[in-house]
């Protein structure tokens, strides 16, 4: 009898200990799966819808392919699984390239991007604001604005010449206001230098401009 009981606690014992092996590879499986449907899921989505929640929609991939790669190690034979996630994993890398292409911020215009040249990346925008300019750092910016004129005078447009002429005499309005501020006399010397330099260049290259432009427009 006691023999009998013995066999049956440990065939019971055995019974648990199966049930518990297949409920756990059974919610490995359902953590697998429910990262190979939320890569399907997201993908079918339009790139432009999931602009806004992208932080989150990427985060919640992170958690997801996490449990899915722990999940392997409950499977007694994981091949196909792990086939499955790797399938899922190539399909998210290239649905994660378009959506960097969407999110990606749009080219500034020609006009902007002449801005970013003559003054720094983002300096100056439609505002046209000058108030980030002080008596500490005017001269560089005349240096900056200078130089690059002189070093791209072949490559502007008559347009561009325009623009340069704008962003010059906004500059100049500003140092009007910050010869009050400080601005010492050894830097308003060396801005008087740049002024000089800059003049006659910018009449001999936009008349220069100009006459290309009409040639060109003739032939």
């Amino acid at each position: 009898m006691k023999n009998i009981q013995l066999l049956s606690g440990i065939a019971l014992i055995a019974l648990c200990l199966t049930s518990c092996k297949d409920e756990k590879q059974e919610q490995a499986q359902k953590k697998i799966d429910a990262y190979v449907t939320y890569v399907d899921s997201v993908k079918n989505v339009k790139a432009d819808e999931l602009k806004a929640d992208w932080k989150d929609v990427d985060a919640e991939y992170d958690r997801r392919a996490q449990e899915a790669e722990l999940a392997l190690a409950d499977l007694k034979d994981n091949s196909a699984a792990t086939e499955k996630i790797n399938t899922s994993k190539v399909k998210y890398e290239e649905f994660k390239k378009e959506m960097t292409t969407v999110l990606a911020p749009p080219a500034p215009s020609p006009k902007q991007q002449l801005r970013n040249a003559l003054f720094g990346e983002g300096k100056i925008g439609e505002d046209m604001s000058f108030a980030w300019v002080n008596a500490n750092n005017i001269h560089s910016v005349y240096q900056q604005f200078v130089h690059t004129v002189e070093n791209n005078k072949d490559s502007y447009t008559r347009e561009d010449w325009d623009e340069i002429k704008l962003m010059y005499e906004a500059l100049d309005s500003r140092k009007n206001t910050v010869e009050k501020e400080g601005l010492t006399s050894e830097d308003n010397r060396k801005i008087a230098g740049l002024k000089l330099k800059f003049a006659p260049m910018y009449t001999l290259n936009r008349m220069g401009a100009k006459s290309e432009e009409t040639a060109a427009a003739k032939k």
